[in-house]
Parts: structure tokens; sequence; C-alpha cells
């Protein structure tokens, strides 16, 4: 840098573990831990679900490179995709899906824009931390593929989550 310049240091997310304030007295009071949260990602014209840890940061393999804007125009003709919010959680028998919710993107690859609407996203995964299943604007092919996923993932956590197999119309 020109004339003894510091270079600007970029502030940078940080997922904060466990408890947040400790050892840092006042630092990350009303900090959230996204410790037990997964984004997964549906990609409902190839019926493929996969978790994507980009998604925390709005950075996963599908966002990449794409503009994202909250006008459908932008991105017509695109890709549709469903961004999955997974919150496990404990209880008596065991660790189960505590909260799911789902929000709605749209890729056009060609184009490099995309539809979402970030506030929805940001307030569905709070809603899945604070353990809501929310899954009713999905349609019936992607509630079933996120279904088969999660079972496929862990039969056990699947088998004791009750709320959620109803929420996805799937009977024990």
């Amino acid at each position: 840098m020109a004339n003894g310049e510091k270079p600007k240091q970029k502030m940078e997310f940080t997922i904060i573990r466990d408890n947040p304030t400790a050892g840092h007295k006042g630092f990350g009071i009303g900090s959230i831990s996204l410790e037990n949260v997964s984004p997964v990602m549906i990609d409902v014209e190839e019926e493929l679900a996969q978790v994507e840890i980009g998604a925390l940061h709005a950075r996963s393999k599908t966002e990449r490179g794409v503009k994202f804007t909250p006008d459908r125009k932008d991105s017509e003709g695109g890709k549709p995709y469903w961004l999955v919010w997974v919150a496990i959680d404990y209880k008596e028998d065991g660790p189960y899906y505590a909260g799911v919710t789902a929000a709605e993107m749209v890729v056009n690859r060609e184009k490099r824009r995309g539809y979402k609407n970030l506030p929805e996203h940001v307030n569905l995964l709070d809603k899945a931390l604070k353990r809501h299943v929310i899954v009713d604007k999905m349609d019936d092919r992607s509630k079933k593929v996120l279904a088969e996923f999660l079972q496929e993932q862990n039969p056990e956590l699947w088998e004791r989550s009750h709320q959620l197999q109803e929420a996805l119309g799937v009977i024990g």
C-alpha cells in the first residue's frame, strides 16, 4: 500500500459455537448458534437433495456466480430450487429433525441471475432454529425428495420426527 496505509481488514461472518459469551465478557451477547442446523438444497427438476453448507453464507455451489434479486422476472426461465433449513434437537428418546423450513429459489445460469427473497430465507432459518416445521409451500414431488433424503441420512432421527413426517405427508 502507498504511503504506509494498511489494507482494510475484512469483516467476516463467524459461526459462534456453543456458548457465544464464554470468555468474552459482553461480546456476542444475543448471538445464535448455528451448530445444529444444515442447509439442504433441493433441485426440483432433477429431484435431487444434498447438503450445501455454503448456503449458511449464501455461497453454496448452487448460488455461486449468480446475482440474486427479489424480482422473479430477472430469473425467468431459470431452474427452481428449495433451500431447506434442517435443525436437529434432542428429546428423551434421542435426536430428531426438530425444525425444518423451506425457502424458494430460482437460478438462471445463462443470465447469471436468480430469484430469492432474502428476508424470507433469514426468517425461515430463524423459524427452523426455533423448532418450527414450515414446508407447506413445497410441491408434493419436492416434499417426497426431502422425506427420502432425510430418511436416508439418518433413519433413527427420521423415526422420531413425527411432526415433520406429518407435514411432509408421510405416515410412520
